[in-house]
C-alpha cells in the first residue's frame, strides 16, 4: 500500500491541477468581461495564462523542492508531448484540415522560441539573466499579438463585446461565482502542484528513476492533459485552427513564460541528458509541423498514427 500511496496522491494532485486551471480561467475571463476588458484581449492574456497555470505552479514547486530537473523536465515533456501527442491521437479519431489554416507567423515565432531556448540551456543553467533573455523575447510576442488584434478589432468595429466567444465566458454569471472560481484556483493551484511534486520526487527515489526522467514523462503527460482535450474537441469540430493554434501558443508560452519566471525564483540546472537527447527531440517534434504550416497537408489518420507512435518510441527510450 505504501508504494501505491505516491501514485494515488500524485493522480489527486493532478486532478486537483486541471480542476483549479479550469477553475482560475472560469473566474478570470468572467471578471475580466465584467469590468469591461475587451473579449480578445482576455484570450490572449488571462485565458493564455489560466490554462499554462498547472505547468508554472508544478515548475516553481519543483525548484523549491531542490528538483529542477522536474521543472525543466515538465516544460521539454509537455512540448513534445504536445506535438506528438496532442496532435497525434485527436487525428486519430478525425482528420484535422490544416490545409485550411494560416499559421506560419506564429509558427515561426514557435520556432525562434525553441532555438533561443536551447541556446541558453547550452549555458548550463536557466539563471536570471536566462530568465530576462525569454521574458524579453515573450513581450515581443504579446506586442505583436495585442498589435494584430487592435489591427482586427479595428477591422471588425462592428463586432459587440456579445459576438465574441470565448472560452469560460458567462454573462449571466453572478459576482459570487466568479469570485468563488477564483478563489478555488488560487487555492487549489499551489496544492495540486504541491501535491504532485513531491509525490512524484518519491516516486522517482522508489524506482530509481531521475526526477528529469519522471518530469519528461509523468508530468508532462500529465499537464498536457488540458491540451489534449482541447485539440480532441476542436478536430471533432472541424476546427483545425484552434486545434493547431493550441499546440503552438502552449508551446511558446512553456518555454518563455514558464522557464522565464521559474528562473527568476532560483536557477534551473540543465542535466546534461538534456543537452544530448531531449532539447533535440522536442525541436525535432516541433520541425514535424512544416508540412501541415507551410505545404497545407492535412493531418491525417496516417499521420495521427505516425506522431503517436514516434511518442511511444520516445517513452520506450526514456524509461529504458
Amino acid at each position: 500500500m505504501e508504494q501505491i500511496t505516491p501514485w494515488l496522491l500524485s493522480g489527486l494532485g493532478l486532478v486537483i491541477l486541471l480542476l483549479a486551471g479550469d477553475s482560475l480561467v472560469r473566474g478570470a475571463v468572467n471578471l475580466s468581461l465584467r469590468l469591461g476588458v475587451p473579449a480578445l484581449i482576455v484570450s490572449l492574456t488571462i485565458v493564455a495564462f489560466g490554462t499554462s497555470a498547472p505547468e508554472l505552479l508544478i515548475s516553481i514547486q519543483a525548484i523549491l523542492d531542490d528538483a529542477p530537473g522536474l521543472a525543466l523536465g515538465n516544460v521539454v515533456g509537455s512540448n513534445t508531448a504536445n506535438v506528438l501527442l496532442v496532435l497525434g491521437v485527436p487525428a486519430l479519431l478525425a482528420t484535422m484540415h490544416t490545409s485550411e489554416c494560416e499559421t506560419r507567423k506564429t509558427y515561426n515565432f514557435m520556432i525562434c522560441a525553441s532555438v533561443l531556448f536551447i541556446a541558453l540551456a547550452f549555458r548550463g543553467v536557466f539563471d536570471w539573466i536566462a530568465a530576462c533573455v525569454l521574458l524579453f523575447a515573450l513581450l515581443i510576442v504579446l506586442g505583436d499579438a495585442f498589435r494584430e488584434a487592435h489591427g482586427h478589432r479595428k477591422a471588425c468595429a462592428n463586432v459587440t463585446a456579445e459576438d465574441e466567444d470565448v472560452e469560460g465566458a458567462d454573462p449571466d454569471l453572478p459576482l459570487w461565482r466568479i469570485l468563488l472560481f477564483l478563489a478555488l484556483g488560487l487555492i487549489g493551484l499551489p496544492l495540486g502542484a504541491d501535491l504532485l511534486v513531491d509525490n512524484a520526487t518519491i516516486i522517482a527515489k522508489t524506482y530509481g528513476v531521475s526526477d528529469t526522467v519522471i518530469g519528461l514523462t509523468l508530468v508532462a503527460i500529465g499537464t498536457s492533459l488540458p491540451e489534449l482535450a482541447t485539440t480532441t474537441m476542436a478536430a471533432l469540430r472541424r476546427q483545425a485552427d484552434v486545434a493547431v493554434g493550441n499546440v503552438i501558443g502552449s508551446n511558446m508560452f512553456n518555454l518563455l513564460a514558464i522557464i522565464g519566471v521559474a528562473s527568476l525564483v532560483g536557477p534551473i540546472s540543465v542535466d546534461p541528458e538534456f543537452l544530448r537527447v531531449d532539447l533535440w527531440v522536442m525541436l525535432g517534434a516541433s520541425v514535424l509541423l512544416v508540412p501541415f504550416v507551410y505545404m497545407r497537408q492535412d493531418i491525417t489518420r496516417l499521420w495521427g498514427v505516425l506522431l503517436t507512435a514516434l511518442y511511444a518510441g520516445y517513452l520506450a527510450l526514456l524509461l529504458t
